[in-house]
């Protein structure tokens, strides 16, 4: 009481502290984790921390993947070392974030390097006692530069890097399920908030007061979502408590930097349950609000093409090989650029500029500033702009075109056209064997397309000694557009033949095909 009343003279909050739980030390034969599924880089973290005298444990979502049989991904190690202590354990360690200041020991170089994320233990602080700025992250950057506690004006947390004991750390973490601790080397799991309890009946339960803690980081939003899309399969749901603020808690997100709520809805969409998380969305009643381009994801779900894309997406993740953010964008950006693509020619603009008109005007509506003019915008336009010279397939252009660094990407968009009917199979067919072929099989397969266009003039039936000029200029035959020149009453049949000649070789440089 004492305490109380000093506290309400001296202008604090004199909300009551929360229960940081009673420490459970779990033995192996009852949570049951197999340690042949525990990374051998993450076991080298946790054992050269703890032969330097720190605490050190596998904690987060990784536990929470051994509990239920899963070989975790990521995996995250907390100590009560100060980054800086870690930092000096390690040969290779960086402290990264401002946020939340963390350790990322790396091991490994280029595409096969492993990153171990290590956090220091963090004090559960009263959040109507920290220090307070008015703007976010972004537009408060040089007032939050000394602050280790800082929140806005609606409660969000904007620095937490206060360290403290573990049951403060466990307290302070989202869901029940991703607040226990592993330790590899005497296999016990320490648990403070019934997480084992939760996950063995299959609840996603947050910690402490939902709605408060939705404010303090909005982004635990798009994480309910997430955990909820991973693992439905395996029976888990929301606890009611857990799930009813949700929809109410959205507009919390306004306040979040785009560029944080971008790589949110990457990790939606790229963590192998981009299908689940739309439904996950819509059961939520989620499909709207929380991003635009998320927005149009789940709108343009159940499109064959961008479904293709999502399942293509899933299957990659599940067969551990790489996704790139640019390839699933790109499908579901594409009927935005081909609508586009096709008006400009009907204009009679010409094909290639008209492409690239089309993909400026669709990074200026859909993506913005947030990653529309990075590498991330370029992989996207590569791929758009590779589509039309699948069409060349004679003389150098196909030699060409399978020795573009992003060929690959652009094959497999247009293999996805393909697959859903907007081209023609054979096209994908031909340049699988092309691709994979050795040089006799790759002429061979030249030949057999010259061939195949030679029979084809042949067969068309003559044309007339002369043209009107509009029934040169047909508004439905956009490959026409790409010759610059336009058809003259009476013109000599050498140039008409000259004229011909050029359309053919510039067929597949840039109009949008007939399935489109």
């Amino acid at each position: 009481m004492i305490k109380k009343i000093i506290n309400k003279l001296l202008g604090k909050s004199s909300t009551a502290q929360p229960a940081f739980g009673k420490r459970q030390e779990i033995g192996a034969a009852e949570h049951g984790i197999d340690p042949a599924l525990v990374d051998k880089r993450a076991l080298d973290v946790v054992h050269t921390l703890q032969d330097a005298g720190f605490e050190a444990y596998i904690v987060g979502g990784a536990v929470r993947d051994l509990l239920v049989g899963l070989r975790p991904k990521d995996f995250d190690v907390a100590t009560d070392a100060t980054p800086e202590q870690v930092k000096g354990l390690f040969r290779r360690a960086f402290i990264i974030g401002r946020r939340f200041r963390i350790v990322h020991v790396v091991y490994g170089r280029g595409r096969e390097h492993e990153v171990i994320e290590v956090s220091t233990f963090r004090a559960y602080m009263d959040n109507a006692a920290a220090e307070q700025v008015a703007g976010n992250e972004r537009t408060s950057k040089s007032e939050l530069a000394g602050m280790k506690h800082a929140v806005d004006s609606t409660g969000r947390v904007l620095r937490d890097n206060v360290w403290g004991p573990q049951d403060e750390d466990a307290t302070r973490r989202d869901f029940t399920i991703n607040a226990m601790y592993y330790d590899p080397e005497t296999q016990i799991v320490v648990d403070y908030h019934g997480g084992l309890k939760d996950a063995k009946k299959r609840v996603l339960r947050m910690i402490g007061d939902p709605v408060a803690r939705y404010r303090e980081d909005p982004v635990r939003i798009i994480r309910a979502v997430r955990f909820a899309a991973k693992l439905s399969p395996l029976g888990f749901k929301l606890e009611a408590k857990t799930a009813k603020p949700l929809t109410q808690s959205k507009a919390l997100l306004a306040d979040v930097p785009q560029s944080r709520l971008f790589d949110e809805m990457l990790k939606l969409l790229q963590t192998g349950h981009a299908l689940a998380t739309v439904e996950q969305l819509k059961v939520l009643s989620l499909s709207r609000g929380i991003y635009p381009l998320l927005d149009l994801v789940v709108e343009r779900a159940a499109e064959p093409f961008v479904k293709a894309a999502l399942e293509d997406t899933d299957r990659r993740v599940g067969e551990g090989k790489p996704v790139a953010p640019s390839f699933l964008l790109a499908c579901v950006l594409w009927s935005d650029v081909r609508e586009g693509w096709a008006e400009r020619i009907k204009q009679r603009q010409h094909a290639h500029p008209a492409l690239q008109d089309a993909i400026d005007d669709v990074f200026n509506a859909r993506i913005g500033d947030v990653s529309g003019r990075g590498k991330l915008a370029a992989d996207m336009r590569e791929i758009w702009m590779m589509q039309p010279r699948f069409d060349k397939r004679v003389g150098s252009a196909a030699y060409g075109l399978v020795e573009q660094p992003r060929f690959r990407a652009g094959f497999d968009f247009m293999r996805l056209r393909a697959d859903v009917g907007e081209i023609d199979v054979v096209l994908a067919d031909w340049w699988q064997e092309f691709s994979t072929g050795d040089d006799n099989l790759r002429q061979d397969l030249i030949d057999q397309v010259r061939e195949e266009q030679t029979r084809q003039r042949a067969q068309a039936p003559r044309q007339p000694a002369a043209r009107t000029a509009s029934s040169e200029r047909q508004p439905d035959a956009p490959r026409a557009a790409e010759t610059e020149s336009s058809a003259e009453d009476g013109a000599a049949p050498k140039k008409r033949r000259r004229r011909r000649r050029s359309g053919a070789k510039k067929s597949g440089d840039g109009a949008p095909d007939a399935g489109t």
